[in-house]
Formats: structure tokens, sequence, C-alpha cells
């Protein structure tokens, strides 16, 4: 879909959690192929963690930052997949406001294209929680890759049309 370029581009205050029981800094290269992405898209990163696979602690800091009003979205990577240790959407049911299914299903869709019927072990989501989005990719490089490069790169970028979530963001308190 095209950018409609009389629209001005709003940039997007971003939270950045990698959710992982053997990442750090120094080698969360999921996170930072997010980061360099977010950046080079015109978005800013206002936060960034790495917090291991536990539904307390993901919950804790998603609801710190659903209530941080300088964080418009969060994005995650890690912690979608089948295994006992992987949490991440359970964190988000505990914090969601209502459920962005077509997120979760379109990753899927576009997952199927590089890696085959393996996508269907992905739970990739998305919700809105208290006027926050929240979009958890998995933990793979090629995962973040084609979540932000083929979904959210256009979702939150407030020129694409025939629509976005950034326009949204105004109204997603309404009661």
């Amino acid at each position: 879909m095209p950018l409609d370029e009389s629209r001005l581009f709003k940039p997007v205050n971003i939270a950045l959690l990698t959710v992982s029981d053997t990442r750090t800094t120094e080698d969360d290269t999921s996170g930072n192929i997010l980061a360099e992405r977010i950046t080079a898209a015109g978005h800013k990163i206002v936060e960034r963690a790495i917090l291991r696979d536990d539904v307390a602690l993901l919950t804790a800091r998603l609801h710190n930052w659903i209530d941080d009003d300088r964080i418009d979205v969060v994005i995650s990577t890690g912690g979608t997949g089948l295994t006992g240790r992987d949490v991440t959407p359970e964190a988000l049911d505990r914090v969601k406001s209502k459920d962005i299914p077509g997120f979760g299903e379109l990753f899927r869709w576009l997952s199927f294209a590089s890696i085959g019927t393996s996508t269907v072990q992905s739970r990739a989501c998305a919700v809105l929680a208290r006027g926050t989005y929240i979009f958890a990719l998995p933990g793979s490089n090629g995962a973040v890759k084609d979540g932000w490069d083929q979904i959210l790169v256009h979702q939150l970028d407030s020129r694409h049309r025939p629509c976005n979530f950034v326009e949204l963001m105004p109204r997603l308190r309404e009661i």
C-alpha cells in the first residue's frame, strides 16, 4: 500500500522488550535488529529492557509501560513459542483491553513464505492495553524482520493508506 506523502509523518514512542532467559545486551540480536529498524523509520525508543520468561515480571513491566504517558507502543521479541518457558502471550492476556487478532494471523501468513508450515508454532500476537498497542513477535532474527518490515513499519507510519494504527491513537482511550 502506498504512503500519502502529503500527510505529516508522526514519530511514535516505542518501548522495546526482549523476552529471554539467555540474552544479554551484548547478544540481543533480534532486539538490536528491531532497535535499528525502529530508529531508521523515524520513531523513538523511549525504554528498552531484557526480561526473563516469567509471567509476573513481564506483566509488571507491561503495566508500568502502559501507564507511562511517554510510551505509545510496546514491541516485544521472544517468548511466543510453545515451550513451557514461552509465556509472552499469557502476560499480554493479563494486561489487555482488546485483542488485535489480525496481527497474529497476518504475521503467520507472511511467515509461511519464509519458514513454511513451521509458522504454526508461532503465537505472535497483538493487543491494545489501556490505549497502548503491544505487539509480540517471535525471538528469531527472521521473525522480527518479517514482523517489522512487512507489518509494523507500515502500520506505525501515519502516512500509510488506506489506514494505520497511528491515526487511531487519539481515540484509543474513548469510552
